[in-house]
């Protein structure tokens, strides 16, 4: 019996307060996995502040740095898709807190080390258990969000991302000048701060409250009668649109992840701007990217009956003008190379959000966080030209090449969304 059935058969003072309870309780999922989420943020992008400071400090080369950051996204890449499977069936509760804390003490080991090999380590480390944070909201959402209003919803939750970012950038621009460790000792105190509150406020679905499920989606339990193989196949594996926009993360990622890792670096050698500038220009993009996720969000549910790939053609083609632009205008005024940054993320994170909310209502609540997991995974494999590959370019070929790669990547993604126009909006009928 869906949430709507059990109301309608309720007494009426009944029905007022089961809807002000579910109402509470969504509200407060949504809010404490914002402020969660926006966490593992502090100990996963401090490093991209940091990365300059290192440099200078302890002659390690972009190569190098750009390695860690490779390293760390595939591991963080196969976690989430690991993850993602077992998420479905555990408490979101005490897994997503568990996995804060462990990022939060790598990162102290972190801030203690000196070597390449060390850092390497440690940031590979922490991109495994970096994997859990998004798996238990991927099933939170799908669990308290009807499917109709899923995407204006998962696109508020994934201003997550960007505050994390936006804050722990501005936060270390200010720190990595004074000592670079700080970058990432204090972060890492917050996060075991924000874990314990997790614990206390966070609770799992609706089922574990005594609620019934949301209307239009299947009850909280996965179908006992089936193997999890055979739920993974028959609702992820086997539908090629979920592949499809798998492979556009790829590329979403390329651009999100290479302006953002490596954005500090070049305003700090490229265009002359003092770290703690460049810190506040690259919060400004991830700011803006809230923005783009929530009008996105709203042009999917409202203009597009939910399905979200279609938006994504608009807004990847519109990144592409932004990001050249940005490229191709150096010497003009900070302000407009701000400006074209700006709306370089706006228009990126549209299609970032959307990817995961597509797969999720395809794959239903059942497979959710692994559907959204797999799409992560080809996402996170794109460190490989994001991290290392960037650094390597950027370091034999200057900074052009490592725009050009940029713009290839953002039509690549154009023409991958432009398949997935057929996909229906969920797969609950």
């Amino acid at each position: 019996m869906s949430q709507a059935d059990s109301i309608a058969l309720a007494a009426p003072g009944e029905i007022d307060r089961a809807q002000a309870d579910f109402s509470y309780w969504q509200r407060r999922i949504l809010i404490t996995t914002i402020i969660g989420y926006a966490l593992y943020y502090f100990v996963r992008k401090n490093l991209s502040v940091a990365m300059p400071v290192i440099e200078e400090d302890l002659g390690i080369g972009k190569q190098q740095l750009g390695l860690a950051l490779t390293m760390h996204g595939l591991l963080y890449g196969v976690s989430k898709f690991a993850n993602g499977i077992v998420g479905d069936r555990l408490n979101a509760r005490w897994f997503m807190a568990s996995g804060l804390v462990i990022c939060a003490l790598i990162n102290v080991m972190f801030g203690w080390s000196s070597t390449i090999l060390a850092f390497g380590m440690l940031w590979a480390l922490n991109g495994w258990f970096q994997g859990m944070g998004f798996p238990p909201c991927a099933r939170l959402m799908t669990h308290w969000v009807p499917p109709r209003e899923l995407a204006t919803k998962m696109q508020i939750w994934n201003s997550s991302h960007s505050i994390g970012a936006g804050l722990v950038l501005v936060l270390c621009g200010y720190l990595a000048p004074i000592d670079w460790r700080l970058c990432f000792f204090v972060p890492a105190g917050i996060a075991l701060a924000g874990a314990a509150w997790l614990a206390l406020t966070l609770r799992d679905t609706p089922a574990s409250l005594g609620m019934p499920p949301v209307e239009g989606t299947f009850k909280a339990e996965p179908e006992a009668e089936q193997p999890v193989g055979d739920t993974l196949w028959r609702l992820v594996f086997s539908n090629p649109y979920i592949w499809i926009l798998a492979l556009a993360n790829f590329f979403v990622y390329s651009v999100r992840y290479g302006v953002l890792d490596w954005g500090p670096t070049f305003l700090k050698q490229a265009r002359g701007m003092e770290l703690s500038h460049a810190g506040w220009m690259v919060a400004a993009f991830e700011l803006a990217g809230i923005m783009g996720m929530l009008s996105s969000g709203w042009i999917t549910d409202r203009v597009f009956g939910g399905r979200g790939a279609r938006v994504c053609i608009l807004y990847m083609g519109l990144c592409t003008v932004a990001l050249g632009l940005f490229w191709k205008f150096p010497n003009e005024s900070v302000w407009l190379n701000g400006f074209l940054l700006c709306a370089a993320g706006f228009f990126i994170y549209g299609p970032h959000g959307l990817v995961g909310i597509s797969a999720a209502n395809l794959a239903t609540n059942r497979a959710a966080a692994a559907a959204i997991g797999l799409t992560g995974l080809f996402g996170y494999l794109s460190t490989v030209l994001s991290g290392v590959g960037i650094g390597t370019l950027v370091e034999h070929y200057g900074w052009d090449a490592g725009f050009l790669v940029f713009m290839l990547c953002a039509i690549a993604g154009i023409l991958l969304f432009a398949c997935c126009w057929p996909a229906k909006a969920h797969g609950y009928q």
